[in-house]
Parts: C-alpha cells; structure tokens; sequence
C-alpha cells in the first residue's frame, strides 16, 4: 500500500484571530477552492469546526464526473490545528492537517495531506500524472486567492 504526501506552508500576513476564524470555518473551502471543482457543501457546514463534524460536499474532480465526499473533523485544538480525514470519497485514503502558528508578522499555515489513492496498482500508475499535478494545482490556487484575500507577507 502505497501512501502519498502533499506538505505546503505559507505564511499571510494576518492575526492568528482572524487566520482561525477563517480557516476553521468550513464555508470558507468554497472560496479558496478552483471553480472548476464544482465544490458544493451539501450539510454539516452550518457551525465552526468541532469534532466528530461531518461535512458533505460535492466536487467535481476530473473529467466533470461528479463526486460525493464526506470528511469528518476528527481533532481540533483552537488556534493551533484541526484534522479532516475522508469518511467517504475519491480516495482509499485522506488524512488532511492543518498547522496554523503565529510568526513575526502574520501567521504560518502548514498543510500536510496523507492519501492513498484507490484501483490498486492502476491507480498508483496514474497518481503521477493526474492526482499529484491535480493536488499541487488545487493549493496552489489556494495560495494565491490567501495572497489575494489577505496580502502577500513581507
């Protein structure tokens, strides 16, 4: 079983309050997700984040198959981090971190995602050539809609 990591920090230069409340709001993953994706919260993001939250969602990944996905928020400590790992979904695995610190300055945000994904050894053969590039595409609009949003940290 092979298991795939995606790790991306990046720093804004905003309160740790107000990086937190918009990062621990789940109506927020709309906004700094690719329209593209077709992202839609079906229920569950009607409260900040808490655990045992789930959250339902429909995307539209690749090839305009749409998708249900369900994650569940299974740890949360205020400021400083929560966890989404996928109850139902794209993937055989997604275990989804999120780091939020308080620097000089603004804040870092570190995002670490552990994922498996599925069909076996075809699915490994296509990981590199459509999940990977896709992930990397996805926080890196992510990335910039933050810089557009909050500004770019000097």
């Amino acid at each position: 079983m092979k298991i795939y990591t995606v790790h991306t920090k990046q720093n804004i230069p905003i309160s740790l309050d107000e990086a937190w409340e918009f990062l621990s709001n789940p109506r927020n993953l709309k906004t700094i997700t690719p329209e593209y994706m077709g992202f839609e919260i079906i229920s569950g993001a009607d409260r900040p984040m808490y655990p045992g939250q789930l959250i339902q969602y429909i995307v539209t990944p690749v090839l305009g198959i749409k998708t249900k996905w369900v994650t569940e928020i299974t740890h949360v400590v205020n400021k400083k981090f929560f966890v989404d790992e996928q109850r139902f979904g794209p993937y055989a695995l997604w275990h989804h971190k999120h780091f939020i610190k308080e620097i000089n300055g603004g804040v870092e945000m570190e995002d670490i995602v552990d994922y498996k994904v599925p069909m076996g050894i075809l699915g490994q053969m296509v990981q590199p050539f459509i999940v990977q590039p896709k992930l990397n595409e996805i926080f890196e609009y992510r990335r910039k809609k933050l810089i557009e949003m909050f500004g770019e940290f000097k």
